[in-house]
């Protein structure tokens, strides 16, 4: 298979960026499709990727002193509706069991959408004095949410995620854990993911359901859209009311539990493909990469140059790297073009002349450069390359963002940054939900944070020219 053919077979983002995206997810190996709409496979290419998240994040949480647990995978119905407003939000989206064998159940169990519930019910259990708190828990499982409309990682019946929930004695130090999270989060962000996210908080509606006060992470896409991509949420005390989470303090009085929450899901992987992809495929950052650096012989069959791929490959494992040496017998130009489809960061390639000269050669999958050092120097130029790579990634999205971040001051520069320009509108909001809800209606586009930077740069709403309270960021979504 030719080169050409190779990247051919993907639709080109500017063509149709959706169908692209479904391209890329199928013809890099990331995923398939299961018998049962909006439950996918996660195959091994891009499992690994999840894995690489994973550990990253599970890594900063033990830092963090959270312990990982395990919540049952159901959640009798009776339990679920304990909390209102928590099973208003869900309601909709839940699969339920009736039948267990060929017994009906009369409490029939909800398919876990999120286990808020399940956590509450089992703090009552085991806190009753202040020297039982904190409890920072979280889990890595899946869950399940009825789906409408679905797409690979993005949105999904079922998707794999982290959720983690913890309990405080005070306001204080409840509201600065989930601040905490939402910092760690956005440096998974930077230093993994090579993404800027903006960060903030969610309005009123599209705070978390049963929460005080929602935190956001958003990735700004090329197509225009946010990719809303984790949340941190201040919960107070309305789930320890309900499921009754008591302690006593240090002066005896019994008092409520402060709640917090956190998470992020497999729609990461949706984030790096469309924030990093091109018309060649994956991009893939180096510290997500499944495979950092594959080694492609040339004219393999030649003495010596099989021997030194693998020598190679040794000293870079040596490392710490994760390594391909690719000795099949499909020809040079369909490797290069198959791992530049995986996205693979670095490729390097030894042949007859290479090993004459002492030399290597390869290229840079995320802006196509030839590069060409030294063998003995492979140790000390491998890391330097990779760390280059990652940053110039980081700073590309970050201009991005930047460039796609406009401040404006009428509907019809609104209008503009949303239609012609794609991406955020730093506005001025009255905090009267009906102004956003008329942008809603007229360009589809909501509110995606109030930047933690209130700044206010001017005195009226733009939609209702009432009193400006809040800077908004508007934007359409994913």
């Amino acid at each position: 298979m030719s080169n050409k053919v190779k990247i051919d077979a993907i639709t080109t983002q500017e063509q149709d960026f959706a169908q692209w995206y479904t391209d890329v997810c199928r013809k890099a190996e990331l995923m398939d499709y299961s018998d049962v709409k909006g439950f996918i496979i996660y195959r091994p290419y891009g499992y690994a990727i999840w894995e690489n998240i994973q550990k990253f994040l599970d890594q900063k949480f033990k830092e963090k002193g959270h312990e990982n647990v395990y919540m049952p995978l159901v959640i009798p119905t009776s339990l679920f509706q304990k909390e209102k407003d928590h099973i208003e939000g869900f309601a909709p989206e839940t699969l339920v069991a009736t039948m267990g064998g060929s017994q009906k159940l009369e409490d029939p169990l909800i398919i876990r959408p999120t286990s808020e519930v399940l956590f509450c019910d089992h703090f009552a259990k085991i806190v009753s004095s202040h020297r039982d708190l904190p409890k920072l828990y979280n889990q890595w499982c899946s869950v399940v949410r009825w789906e409408k409309t679905t797409r690979p990682f993005l949105r999904g019946s079922e998707f794999l995620w982290q959720e983690g929930h913890t309990i405080h004695e005070s306001e204080v130090e409840a509201r600065g854990h989930a601040l905490k999270m939402l910092k760690v989060y956005e440096d998974m962000g930077k230093d993994l993911l090579a993404i800027p996210f903006l960060t903030g908080t969610k309005t009123e509606k599209e705070k978390f359901a049963g929460a005080e006060q929602t935190f956001t992470i958003e990735a700004l896409m090329p197509d225009g859209k946010a990719l809303q991509s984790g949340t941190t949420h201040y919960f107070g005390q309305g789930f320890a009311k309900v499921f009754n989470i008591q302690f006593q303090d240090k002066n005896n009085t019994l008092q409520y539990v402060h709640q917090t929450s956190f998470g992020v899901s497999t729609r990461l992987i949706g984030a790096v493909i469309m924030a990093h992809g091109d018309d060649n495929g994956l991009n893939l950052p180096p510290k997500v990469a499944p495979i950092q650096i594959v080694i492609v012989p040339i004219q393999q069959n030649q003495p010596g140059v099989l021997n030194k791929a693998y020598e190679l490959e040794k000293r870079l494992k040596a490392l710490g790297y994760r390594i391909k040496v690719d000795a099949s017998d499909k020809t040079p130009g369909w490797k290069f073009a198959e791992y530049e489809m995986k996205g693979i960061p670095l490729r390097l390639e030894i042949g007859p002349r290479d090993l004459k000269a002492g030399m290597i050669s390869g290229a840079l999958r995320h802006n196509h450069h030839k590069i060409s050092f030294e063998d003995g120097a492979l140790e000390k130029e491998v890391p330097v390359i990779l760390e280059n790579i990652h940053e110039a990634m980081y700073q590309k999205a970050l201009t991005y963002l930047l460039n796609h971040t406009t401040e404006v001051h009428n509907m019809e520069e609104l209008e503009d940054a949303l239609n012609n320009k794609l991406g955020y509108a730093k506005m001025m909001w009255s905090g009267d939900q009906k102004d956003l809800d008329v942008i809603k209606d007229k360009y589809q586009a909501s509110a995606r944070a109030l930047p933690f930077n209130q700044t206010l740069f001017a005195k009226n709403c733009l939609v209702s020219g009432k009193p400006a309270k809040y800077v908004v960021i508007v934007g359409r979504a994913y």
